[in-house]
């Protein structure tokens, strides 16, 4: 199947609008009555889209994020950033086709992009392993944000993997360890770092791209400790739990600026980000200029500190006494 013939099933009632539609626009005679039918056709189309896309379910999230025609880091590359040189090669093993670095330019601010690339065609896919990056991918990010930093230049990343490659060549790389010192890595890299999930944000694939200032996500991906599959089948032992296990985890963008992973949703086009590549990267645009024009004033040792602050904060809990001596008082008031 071709990518321009991936339906997603939940989309059905919307594809066939649109078949109606363009019905009615190949029509040799246009007359008020096929214009009237047409502009209600239209504004049912709209409100369709607006009524199915602000009520996914969070499987149905995942399957937006995986959608073939979702734009990627090189589309971003090409439509949001005036000029691009990439930067190959971890100076240890090799280059990572799974993740891409290199300077950009955004307006007047000079910027290290790095991003997950999944690949579009098949062969381009078996090449990035599906966006599934090795060692030497994280290697080669570590080492252009230290250069980036060097040259005080911002960090932005774009994460888009359902996790990193689980192979045995990884593993005897260093794979889990790799990520973890790109983790602290980046926790104390004195210059600002952007990061966006612009697709799918799975376990520590994307937790290696994903400490910064900003940490953000579009409106229709996900950000999880796991995919909602590989959640199913450790406790309920079958893939065919998917659905439940999606809901149980709380990783969508409903959910996440709740609990505080993350801290901006980018809202995406109509129909999800697939429908209309140059307005997300609009989108996309509006909002990584608006916080490199934030970041950019901010001190370097209080940048550090807030970063710092920021990952702390995620997760605390309290242990049963404390909870209970915290609501006794509340419950004698």
């Amino acid at each position: 199947m071709s990518q321009s013939d991936h339906r997603l099933s939940f989309e059905q009632p919307i594809y066939e609008l649109e078949a109606r539609l363009k019905k009615l626009d190949t029509k040799s005679d246009q007359t008020p009555e096929v214009r009237n039918e047409t502009r209600l056709l239209r504004r049912e189309l709209t409100d369709l889209k607006k009524s199915i896309y602000e009520n996914l379910t969070p499987w149905e999230t995942v399957e937006v994020s995986r959608h073939p025609d979702r734009p990627m880091t090189t589309d971003y590359l090409e439509l949001v950033f005036d000029e691009f040189v990439e930067l190959h090669g971890d100076k240890f093993f090799g280059d990572d086709k799974a993740i891409r670095c290199g300077w950009a330019k955004l307006d007047t601010f000079k910027v290290l992009v790095i991003g997950h690339q999944k690949g579009k065609t098949l062969q381009e896919r078996n090449a990035c392993y599906f966006g599934c990056a090795h060692p030497e991918g994280y290697r080669k990010a570590m080492g252009k944000m230290r250069l980036a930093a060097k040259f005080g230049l911002p960090v932005i990343c774009f994460i888009d993997t359902p996790g990193a490659y689980p192979g045995i060549g990884a593993e005897e790389r260093g794979q889990a360890q790799v990520i973890a010192s790109s983790m602290f890595e980046m926790s104390r890299l004195p210059t600002p770092v952007i990061c966006v999930v612009i697709g799918e944000g799975g376990s520590g694939g994307a937790l290696g791209l994903g400490v910064g200032d900003r940490v953000s996500m579009l409106q229709h991906a996900y950000y999880s400790v796991i995919s909602p599959e590989g959640c199913a089948g450790i406790l309920w032992k079958s893939h065919t739990f998917k659905q439940k296990a999606a809901e149980a985890l709380k990783m969508t963008s409903k959910d996440l600026p709740g609990l505080g992973i993350v801290d901006d949703v980018i809202p995406e086009p109509l129909g999800g980000a697939h429908r209309d590549h140059h307005l997300m990267a609009s989108q996309m645009k509006i909002y990584l200029r608006r916080s490199l024009r934030e970041l950019s004033g901010v001190p370097t040792e209080e940048l550090l500190e807030k970063r710092y602050e920021k990952f702390r904060r995620i997760g605390t809990f309290l242990e049963a006494s404390e909870a209970e001596s915290q609501a006794a008082p509340a419950a004698n008031s």
